[in-house]
């Protein structure tokens, strides 16, 4: 992981936390979790206070996410929101975190000017043992709570000043007016400062799932979808008539499932050669199969002639592997009628040929089941699914390492927005 760390393709773009004050804070909600405090004097944060270096230094990836739900945070700083999540169990952790930290700016604003916030996004259950477990969870809520409690105290010294407001005699009251004056010390004036978060629970929507080997689950008004691999306990178990099950390994179904439900950029000429996307597609293919046949091959040394002489060479191999034959001959129809026959295409072959509708709310998570159909694609898994691309990466040899590395760099590193909306249609 070396090399993807010093080309910052893991880990990038995260917060250096450096200051004696935020380390003390930061301490202090580790101390409220029940874990070892950082000896750190440096260390980056990622949108929910996830460290890999305090990961290093516990021995535990999963110190905020110990049961892989109920997820923990530690919010330091308002410039949280606009980091990344680099290690989580749900997909849709990032987005609740964005929510959470966008409604409720006044009041992270002015505790993180004191303390730290610090809690548990929690739902119905507190440990995954079946796919009933996750489908039970229909939203979470931020449990937030704050090394000084000023979080709490705030909300006891909101009570008061509406007893003072709505009780005729409360102000004669002097150990309530103590109080007060007691509280606004720590609160400051909660009229002008809010220090209470005014919302905290979430609706929890289609997401992926590192439980079970992973695990998709979309939501439409009638049906709730599910697709993982068949032997994940509770598949196909309960409430047919409300959720349906399709197998990770049944290319076809999953298919229909996406094109049916509007999820799907179906292949027409109007995108995919405006994209280049069977371009795309293509060299990724070929590119794989020569690192297959020569692994010690420096693939980022071939030019389009090379690679053309390489082709002819190895035409028996490259038929019997049957995708890029098949991607020359979907260009082909394209540039004569405009579309594929997507119901001719093999049913593994069709994903190369399709990317999420963009305007679908889905469209990421689309994406990223997409890109599990065609693995070949390290860019897609790189944009889409970053656990599993850092799986695979694992796998691969120096060569295809430095080639996958060099290849990212110089073109989604280079400009991910751009990059993003060129192949995928995606605006941020």
């Amino acid at each position: 992981m070396d090399l993807l760390r010093d080309n910052e393709l893991i880990y990038g773009r995260l917060l250096p936390i450096a200051e004696p004050h935020l380390i003390e804070r930061y301490n202090k909600a580790l101390k409220a979790f029940g874990l070892k405090q950082t000896k750190l004097n440096s260390f980056e944060i990622d949108r929910t206070g996830f460290s890999p270096q305090v990961a290093e230094e516990l021995k535990d990836r999963h110190y905020l996410d110990p049961n892989e739900v109920n997820r923990r945070f530690i919010i330091l700083t308002p410039q949280q929101i606009d980091l990344p999540v680099v290690h989580t169990a749900f997909s849709n952790t990032s987005q609740l975190v964005y929510e959470f930290m966008s409604r409720n700016a006044r009041a992270i604003d002015a505790l993180t000017i004191k303390d730290v916030i610090y809690g548990e996004i929690e739902d119905s259950v507190s440990k995954v043992e079946d796919i009933e477990d996750l489908l039970s969870i229909n939203q979470v809520e931020f449990r937030v709570l704050s090394a000084e409690d000023v979080v709490g105290k705030a909300a006891e010294l909101g009570t008061l000043v509406d007893r003072l407001k709505m009780e005729p005699d409360a102000w004669r009251n002097d150990a309530m007016l103590e109080r007060m004056v007691e509280l606004a010390k720590v609160t400051g004036d909660i009229r002008e400062n809010a220090l209470v978060p005014d919302q905290v629970i979430f609706r929890h929507n289609a997401y992926w799932t590192s439980h079970f080997g992973g695990l998709y689950v979309f939501i439409d008004p009638d049906m709730t979808t599910v697709v993982s691999d068949p032997t994940a306990p509770g598949f196909r178990r309960s409430r047919p008539w409300q959720v349906s099950y399709l197998s990770s390994r049944d290319p076809e179904r999953v298919f229909r499932f996406l094109a049916t439900t509007g999820r799907l950029d179906l292949p027409r000429a109007s995108w995919i050669e405006t994209a280049d996307y069977l371009e795309h597609r293509a060299g990724m293919v070929v590119r794989e199969l020569v690192h297959r046949t020569d692994p010690k091959q420096d693939i980022g040394a071939l030019d389009r002639v090379w690679l053309q002489s390489w082709i002819h060479a190895n035409a028996d191999m490259i038929n019997a592997d049957g995708r890029f034959p098949f991607l020359n001959a979907a260009k082909r129809e394209l540039a004569q009628l405009g579309q594929l026959r997507i119901d001719e295409i093999r049913p593994e072959f069709r994903f190369l040929v399709v990317r999420a509708r963009p305007d679908h709310p889905d469209a990421w998570l689309t994406n990223r089941l997409i890109s599990d159909f065609v693995p070949g694609d390290f860019l897609s898994r790189y944009v889409f699914n970053k656990q599993g691309f850092y799986l695979e990466y694992e796998q691969f040899d120096p060569v295809w390492r430095r080639y996958v590395v060099d290849t990212l760099k110089s073109t989604y590193l280079k400009d991910k927005a751009a990059f993003r909306k060129r192949l995928y249609g995606l605006v941020d």
